[in-house]
């Protein structure tokens, strides 16, 4: 899991019949420095299945590979990055 920044959302023309009703959004994951509000601390930007409602600004935990599809078992969903969490407040250590 990592830490992304939601910059905006995606709108698909044509989409696998089980994500009739998804929502996407488009985030960039953050490093350490991304997360002191560093502009070097942010990666590529990548699409994220988002069911809680994400809006630009957010900061999001990211569950991505076989664990983006497990909340959905048994029914199988082909999505590769998932929203699992808006984060209200990240602390980082100087550490």
């Amino acid at each position: 899991m990592r830490i992304a920044e939601v910059i905006g959302k995606v709108t698909l023309s044509q989409f696998y019949p089980s994500l009739q009703g998804a929502r996407w959004v488009l985030a960039v994951p953050l490093t350490k420095e991304g997360l002191l509000g560093k502009k070097t601390g942010r990666g590529e930007p990548f699409v994220v299945y988002d069911e809680l409602g994400c809006n630009a600004g957010c900061r999001i935990a990211v569950s991505e590979g076989a664990e983006a599809s497990a909340p959905f078992s048994p029914e199988q969903k082909p999505i590769d990055a998932y929203a699992a969490a808006i984060l209200d407040h990240v602390e980082v250590s100087s550490k």
